[in-house]
């Protein structure tokens, strides 16, 4: 007996189109009545499923709505409800707890607010860091220092200089009986997951545990998407430090993506109540996925001990409301009344953002946008230069960093608004990624963080629009096409 397409009947074959005549209708709808999600995008998956009936369909399965599973979504949800409150200590420190943050710059807070249901803390006070080996060191430091507690939470670590100090330095604190918690996610961390380096920590004693685990590449079919990811960048000591920023926990040689390099980052070390924000932040992620007690370390007080500036976490993800952190971009777009200057690795905004950017300039807002000029995903590069010539042409100033792969995610708004964190300004960050970032008011600071952005600007090369003007037609064609699948993924 064989088997082959001579062995369906006329019949079967008009049965078996008409079968799939009816899926696609079925994923076109799905793809329609999906929420939260924009005109372009309904219509390019509509577009594909109709094009590419099989593959389509598969695609949209494994690529067309923001679904983490059911189990981890009601996991997420029963932790973030079951933790207790921020309560400020009862003592005198509560007065410094109170934030006095000026009116013209409230509604940003407000805004943070109503994405992450945190009070603004004042109390805080910062270090910028912005070479990879010396905020290693730092950490390194602060956790061989530690006393209470050492929670950890990285996207990306690697087994590289970087990488194996901070996990000796874990190893070091175990073994003095300080409990560490170390958490990284399934995929930009698989090769530690699979390392000695992680399996010497667990011996001694660090306690471990994985966001988002990839079992099986089939595994999206049914869990959800493989592509979320748990993106953030966390670290917070005896509940008074915390870090915040861009940078993995690597070398600057970065050698996974060794042709980029040096990636170049920037990280806020801070001490006061803004570091109890992080630990909750971190304990949704980590109860999550680990069966365990941490109610003495969340129910403790919260102590101001020292005048500080006003701060708040900022935390998104697929289980936050769509669109969460395109509206904090742009409320402080447009809050900006004199200068804003914005550095992104990945620029690939929805229309909102791109408008508000440009709006910001033609009000006479001086807007600096500072990218890198080698990007490690030249799809990303292309579709960032599809959004240049009405940038240009709206009074934006864009600029190129050449000293290597400009990874730190960094907005200062007129000299007194800094926001710091993990999220880029692309279509990932916003729907896909789960990511963290702190919002601070203090002119010393964002001053900082300014003179941080200016140095960049010394590393970089103007585009102008005459530049972009010369762009050759399949060159313009290349980038405006990319751009256009954005919505897809």
């Amino acid at each position: 007996m064989t088997f082959g397409f001579d062995q369906f009947t006329p019949d079967a074959a008009t049965q078996l189109a008409l079968g799939l005549q009816v899926l696609e209708v079925i994923f076109i709808a799905r793809a329609i009545l999906r929420p939260h999600r924009q005109p372009a995008s309904r219509i390019a998956w509509i577009v594909v499923i109709a094009v590419l009936p099989v593959g389509g369909i598969v695609l949209y399965l494994l690529f067309g709505e923001t679904n983490i599973g059911r189990r981890r979504k009601e996991r997420k949800t029963q932790v973030f409800h079951a933790l207790p409150p921020l309560l400020p200590a009862s003592d005198g420190s509560a007065a410094q707890l109170q934030a006095q943050v000026p009116s013209h710059v409230e509604h940003l807070f407000r805004t943070a607010h109503s994405i992450t249901p945190v009070d603004t803390y004042g109390g805080n006070s910062a270090r910028l860091f912005s070479v990879s080996n010396e905020m290693i060191a730092s950490l390194v430091a602060d956790i061989d220092a530690a006393t209470e507690h050492v929670h950890l939470l990285f996207y990306i670590w690697l087994t590289d200089n970087n990488g194996c100090k901070v996990a000796e330095a874990l190893q070091r604190a175990a073994s003095r009986g300080v409990p560490c918690r170390a958490m990284v996610d399934g995929l930009g961390s698989r090769a530690m997951i699979a390392s000695e380096t992680w399996r010497a920590m667990r011996e001694a004693g660090v306690r471990l545990a994985v966001a988002l685990p990839i079992d099986s590449l089939l595994a999206p079919l049914l869990t959800g998407r493989i592509d979320l990811r748990n993106h953030r960048k966390i670290v917070v000591i005896d509940n008074q430090i915390t870090y915040c920023g861009s940078q993995n926990c690597a070398d600057a040689e970065f050698r996974v993506k060794a042709k980029y390099a040096p990636w170049v980052d920037s990280v806020m070390r801070f001490e006061g109540p803004i570091a109890r924000q992080n630990q909750h932040l971190f304990a949704v992620d980590w109860l999550s996925a680990v069966d365990e007690d941490l109610e003495e370390i969340l129910a403790a007080p919260v102590h101001a001990t020292r005048p500080g500036f006003p701060a708040q976490i900022v935390a998104t993800g697929p289980l936050i409301r769509y669109s969460a952190m395109p509206e904090m971009f742009t409320a402080l777009m447009a809050a900006a009344r004199r200068e804003m200057t914005i550095t992104t690795p990945y620029y690939v905004p929805d229309q909102t953002m791109q408008n508000s950017l440009c709006a910001a300039a033609r009000r006479g807002v001086d807007t600096t946008l500072i990218l890198p000029a080698r990007n490690d995903s030249f799809v990303v590069a292309a579709a960032s230069r599809s959004y240049y010539a009405d940038l240009l042409e709206a009074g934006v100033k864009i600029h190129e960093f050449t000293g290597g792969l400009l990874h730190s995610k960094t907005f200062t708004v007129d000299g007194e608004i800094s926001l710091i964190g993990s999220a880029n300004m692309d279509r990932r960050s916003f729907d896909l990624n789960f990511e963290n970032n702190i919002l601070l008011y203090n002119t010393q600071m964002t001053g900082e963080l300014r003179g941080l952005q200016a140095q960049y600007l010394e590393r970089s090369r103007p585009v102008t629009r005459e530049m972009v003007a010369a762009w050759s037609m399949p060159h313009r064609l290349w980038n405006n096409t990319v751009a256009m699948l954005g919505p897809l993924l």
